[in-house]
């Protein structure tokens, strides 16, 4: 498959002077800025890091004004094999545009961390553990693990962290145990943490603790 060119913001350490890198993968029906603005709040305490968030490559079928990474049959009406082989190209499109920025960034995977919500954590948990040298981590919000029998063919294992609210009404907070006891079961270093009370969101709460996370494992 040939990569398609995938369009992000940049912001945070200057250009030359980033140690790390975190890439947001946004969700369902949204785009690259919905989650970029969390940089606001970590960058203080990532002073070397600097953070992408890049547009999915579709058009969203349930939402013109945003994105999709691929499409969700029981959301759009599409088929089980249309999301398959979206899900494929999205995986080149990703890899590729994670090429790209160690590239530019003059880094390498270790240096480098994934932070997904809803669809974008379904893409990270997919794409990760194909990688042939290991991210320095994933941080996945309210997501589900697509086919965990992917993970005995997985390349590289780095850490995981997982956090999803109890009362999510678009993703079962189930999805949580059933990630989390896959992952483990294939040997990933695997944290989990669950927000009381919220829905199908990000909660102060999971962020620091997504901060804690991040600031563990990437190069200082």
């Amino acid at each position: 498959m040939t990569p398609r060119p995938l369009q992000s913001d940049r912001v945070g350490a200057p250009k030359g002077k980033a140690t790390s890198v975190v890439v947001f993968v946004h969700g369902y029906g949204a785009n690259g800025a919905d989650l970029l603005g969390l940089a606001d709040p970590l960058a203080p305490h990532l002073p070397n890091t600097a953070f992408y968030s890049p547009d999915a490559p579709e058009p969203c079928q349930g939402n013109p004004f945003g994105f999709q990474w691929f499409p969700i049959p029981w959301l759009d009406g599409s088929s089980e094999s249309a999301a398959r082989a979206g899900q494929a190209q999205a995986e080149v499109d990703l890899n590729a545009f994670l090429d790209s920025v160690l590239a530019a960034e003059g880094l390498p995977p270790s240096a480098l961390a994934l932070v997904g919500f809803s669809q974008g954590t379904m893409m990270s948990l997919s794409l990760a553990p194909t990688r042939a040298e290991p991210l320095a981590g994933v941080v996945g919000f309210s997501g589900r693990l697509l086919d965990p029998a992917r993970l005995g063919a997985a390349k590289s294992k780095p850490p995981v962290l997982l956090i999803h609210g109890d009362a999510d009404p678009m993703v079962p907070v189930s999805s949580l145990p059933e990630a989390a006891d896959a992952l483990a079961a294939a040997g990933f270093q695997t944290y989990t943490h669950i927000c009381k009370g919220l829905g199908h969101s990000i909660d102060m709460q999971g962020l620091s603790l997504a901060l804690a996370f991040l600031r563990d494992r990437l190069p200082r």
